[in-house]
């Protein structure tokens, strides 16, 4: 059965507002970073950053609920400001970063929890391990434009994981007690994004012939 003209402009009416505060970002990875804190020697925290951060962000600004994201960090810059304890760190003994290069987080749902604040449950796949995380997150930030018209927004993420649970388990026992690396692993992500352009407004393809 054809469908009238009426009908679809009606339908196409109704419909229309569940796609216009959905918006696409890419994170921009220069203004990106990934940090971690564990405790060493049971004493005191060794922070570390992973650069290159990656990803994608589907924000429905009507219902957030319905937002996506997929990141990816590059496991090989991993620099916690001590080039020996770095090469450690990307051997097999911890990442094995020649086998396992990346780390990806890709969310499966995300919830309310309170203004400005959202918690965002995921699939963190690190050292070929995935494991469900949820990360606490403040923003999205509303949009800003900057110097050369890019809309952005930001936010900051923060999880706690237990690196035994993807299979990250080197250590070495203390004469005094406790062990030289602790199991428990902060982790904070911050995020800048770009807008990408709508697809509607973006340029049509030229026929090439």
């Amino acid at each position: 059965m054809k469908m009238s003209l009426k009908s679809a402009i009606t339908l196409l009416a109704v419909a229309a507002p569940s796609f216009a505060f959905a918006s696409a970002w890419e994170i921009d990875s220069s203004h990106s970073s990934a940090q971690f804190a564990v405790k060493h020697m049971m004493v005191s925290n060794v922070r570390g950053t992973f650069s290159n951060v990656k990803g994608n962000v589907n924000l429905d600004d009507k219902d957030i609920t319905k937002s996506t994201i997929e990141a990816t960090l590059d496991a090989t810059t991993i620099n916690t400001n001590e080039p020996k304890r770095d090469e450690h760190l990307k051997s097999p003994d911890f990442f094995d970063v020649a086998k396992f290069p990346t780390i990806t987080f890709k969310s499966t749902k995300v919830a309310k929890a309170g203004k400005d604040k959202l918690n965002v449950t995921g699939d963190l796949t690190m050292h070929g391990v995935t494991k469900p995380v949820t990360l606490a997150v403040e923003g999205p930030t509303p949009e800003t434009k900057d110097a050369w018209g890019n809309v952005r927004r930001g936010a900051v993420a923060t999880t706690k994981i237990k690196r035994s649970d993807f299979g990250l388990t080197w250590n070495k026992a203390l004469e005094a007690g406790g062990v030289a690396v602790g199991d428990e692993v902060t982790i904070t992500l911050d995020l800048e994004t770009t807008k990408k352009p709508d697809a509607a407004s973006a340029p049509a393809a030229t026929d090439k012939k």
